[in-house]
Parts: structure tokens; sequence; C-alpha cells
């Protein structure tokens, strides 16, 4: 069984769901599902395409629908995928705290601001955004890394004083005839000079829009806006506002830029919502060269492939943090244990397609370790890793029973995970498999529900009714 585990990477799931069982003596068993690890070839992930854009789309009843594909596909081969998973951990820690800082200079320099603001700074680190799409700008596909926490959108272009190695074309606006650029004297620029308390964003000869969007690691995107045809699954988007990179640092996975789906002016959803009403929603696929998902924007549930009711949370309205996408978490259980923990009652998370592990209040999280490790019991233990503390040595195993986990929320919806996004495989081998989940260093800051608890879950979010939805599925462009 052990030779079994040496070629995992990345490992297929197959789970069954064991019932909550009564044993006479008044003693329950645990909600559990077993994981099932099974061999997959090493050659079929490594055999990675060149090419970005092989991402589909269609529309269907009103929707865009957008292939969705880890980054990892766009990323090229990948020769050591221990230190790969190694190393997002440690990219990914970067991100949340770069973001608690945003939220608490948020909250600090803005307590006062006009709700016309459009923070532009997300002060994250774009490698750690796992999601990519294809979309078409100016009759040309790119290939962008999707983030709920940002803001703009935004595409390397020609000419590119210094741009990042992407895998495919840099756009060049001077060859397309629907390409516009957005001066200084237009409303847009003055609320983006507003919005980011820089005066000096006019460029010369012509007067154009500049703007500067820096990450936390010091990797930045800059140029200017501009507007251009978007198509989205054949539905096209007339002078959508974009950001035109002539100066970008960072490690971006070989994407094209970055999609915004964050709640401001300036995001994709906002600029789309006369017709898609506010509404996208998307199923995140595991990490296999072949796995894909879906955006979808617009809200036609019947496009949907749920296996299990749409369950919706209010989301929470805060002037002061009002970018974000905000939930009140009311509790969690673990194997159909609740967790007991005073931080619920404070309740605000965020949720993020771009943060990888979930991360919990202190208290919250050494209730829930606890808990877990008490089900989850009898496996060897194996040393922790970066973030994550609670980690187990399944290498000798060709399945496992996990405790299920459900995030409970405002109206009595539940987040139920999959088996798939319980344990996080630092080594390839199963020798270091880590509960991924992770705490905060602090009570008082923002809990964040990352994407590797969203795996094959169909996450709605309505913006104009101010609701987040969440159902089972199993995720799939198909």
């Amino acid at each position: 069984m052990a030779e079994l585990a040496t070629a995992l990477l990345p490992l297929i799931f197959s789970v069954i769901l064991l019932p909550l069982l009564a044993i006479p003596n008044g003693v329950h068993c645990f909600e559990e599902k077993v994981l099932r690890l099974q061999k997959f070839q090493w050659k079929q992930q490594s055999s990675i395409p060149i090419s970005c854009l092989s991402q589909k789309s269609r529309r269907e009843k009103g929707s865009a629908i957008l292939e969705m594909k880890h980054r990892d596909y766009c990323s090229g081969t990948i020769k050591d995928w221990n230190e790969n998973l190694q190393k997002r951990l440690i990219l990914d820690d970067i991100r949340v705290l770069s973001l608690q800082s945003r939220i608490k200079n948020t909250i600090s320099t803005r307590s006062d601001a006009p709700k016309t603001e459009i923070p532009l700074t997300s002060g994250i680190k774009l490698q750690t955004l796992n999601y990519i799409v294809t979309m078409e700008l100016g009759n040309r596909n790119m290939s962008v890394i999707v983030d709920t926490g940002s803001e703009l959108t935004w595409v390397q272009c020609q000419p590119c004083r210094s741009c990042y190695n992407q895998k495919d074309p840099i756009f060049n606006p001077s060859i397309s005839p629907s390409y516009q650029s957005v001066l200084c004297n237009s409303t847009t620029c003055q609320s983006l000079q507003f919005s980011i308390g820089n005066s000096a964003v006019c460029g010369s000869a012509p007067p154009t829009c500049n703007y500067a969007i820096g990450y936390g690691d010091g990797s930045y995107t800059r140029g200017e806006l501009g507007r251009e045809q978007l198509n989205l699954g054949t539905t096209l988007v007339n002078n959508f506002i974009f950001g035109c990179g002539r100066n970008n640092r960072g490690l971006f996975g070989g994407a094209s830029g970055l999609m915004g789906l964050g709640r401001s002016d300036l995001s994709l959803v906002s600029q789309t919502s006369a017709i898609f009403g506010g509404v996208f929603s998307y199923c995140l696929p595991s990490t296999e060269a072949e796995a894909s998902g879906s955006l979808i924007l617009g809200g036609g549930s019947s496009v949907y492939k749920n296996s299990t009711p749409i369950s919706y949370t209010n989301m929470i309205s805060s002037p002061q943090l009002s970018s974000f996408y905000l939930l009140n978490l009311t509790g969690i259980s673990i194997g159909g244990v609740a967790l007991q923990a005073p931080s619920f009652a404070k309740g605000g998370c965020l949720i993020d397609s771009g943060t990888v592990i979930t991360r919990l209040a202190p208290s919250i999280y050494r209730a829930l370790r606890t808990e877990f490790v008490k089900q989850f019991s009898g496996y060897p233990p194996a040393p922790s890793f970066s973030i994550l503390d609670t980690c187990f040595n399944l290498s000798g195993y060709q399945e496992v029973n996990i405790p299920i986990m459900r995030m409970h929320f405002e109206g009595n919806t539940q987040l139920n995970v999959d088996v798939t996004g319980v344990f996080y495989f630092v080594k390839t081998d199963a020798s270091q498999v880590c509960l991924a989940l992770a705490s905060l260093l602090y009570e008082d800051e923002i809990m964040i529900i990352g994407n590797y608890q969203q795996k094959n879950i169909r996450v709605i979010y309505d913006t104009k009714g101010s609701k987040l939805g969440f159902a089972e599925e199993t995720c799939s462009f198909v």
C-alpha cells in the first residue's frame, strides 16, 4: 500500500457518506466520509498544454458560462510537486497577512468615507490566486486569474516597458479598432483619483488616466485605464473599462492578467450588472490537469448542476468594507458535533476565491482542531508545515474515514465542505497530510473562507439581492 501512495498527486477522491448511527448504549458514531486514495499517473499531470487559452465558453439561457481551470494548468510543466505545494502555502500566508492589513487600514482611514469610493490597492499577492478563465478582449483571447478580492480587471499591454512572462501573446491596443483610452478629465478617472488619493494620475500626449495597483510582496501593475469590447461566452460588453498594464511585476502563473469580481463600480460584476443582474457564481475544480469548473455570469439557476438545493445567507453590509463579500458565520460542526467558541458571537467572515486555506479566529480554530483530532484518531502523526499545524502520515493507507465538516451561516445556511477540501497534501506520497485550515493571529481579525474549502460547491453571489448561496455540485464545464 505504501507503493500505491508514492505516485500520488494530484489525488483522486471518491466519497462514501456514512450515516449517523445510534448505538444502543446512547453513544453515537460521528458523521464521516471515506477518502479513497487511488493511483493517478504522474505523466498525466505533467502534460500541461503550452497555451492557456483552451478554456471554453458558451451562452445558455441568458447566462455566460466560462470554463475554469486551476492556475497550475497555465503555469507550464511543474517538475517538483512537493516544492510547488509547499510554496503555495507560504505565498497564501503572505496574501492573508496583507489582506488583514488592507482591512485594518480601510477601517482606520475611511471611517467617514463616502460610498462612492473605489479602492484599488488590494495588498495581496497574485501568485496565490488559483483559478483562471478565458475572456475575449478586443477580439483576442486573454487568460486571466479570477479574484473576488480585486476590483479592477487588467491585462498586460503592448508596448510594455516591463512585463512578466505570460504564455500567450500580449494584448496590443494599437491594433484594436475598438480600443479607447480613458481620458484624465473623465468622471471615471476623477473617481479613480479620489479613491486612491493620488492626484498625479494623468499621463501626457494624450492625457490618459493612469492607475497603479500595488500588492503586499512588491508585485504591481501600472498603466492606464482603457475601454474595449469584452466578449463573455458570446455576450458582448461594449466600453468595458479595464487596466492596460504597461509596467507589471510578479509571478502570475503565465496568465495575461486578472479578472476583478469585487463589489466596486469598476469591477466586472458592476460593469455588467445591466446584462447579468449583478449575479455570478462559480464551481471551483480540483488541481488535476483534466479537471474543470465553471464561472457563470447571470442568475439563471437552471444552468447550475447542483445536487442539493441552494441555501442562501445574507451578505453583511459594511460601508467601510463595501468592496468585500462578508458573511455571518454562526457555527462549525465536525462529524455532527457543534463547536463551542466565543468568537462565533462576532460572526463576521470574508469569503474569497483567492485565499487558499480558510483562516479562523484562534478560539474557533483550537476548538475545531481538538474535535477533529478526537474523531480522526489512530493515525500516525506527521510534522506540521508552515501555517498547518495538524498533520498525519497516511502513506500506509488506501482509504481513511474523515469527519464531515460543515460551516453554518445566518439563516440556517450551511456549507458542506467537500472531502477534497479537508486535507492538504504537503507531500505527494501522503506522508505529510495536514488539516487544511489555519488560525489567525488575533481574535479581532476577519475570518476568511478560502477556496480550498469551496471546491465542488456552487457558490452564488447575488450583489443586488445582497445574498450568497451554497449548493453541492460536482464541478465540470461539460
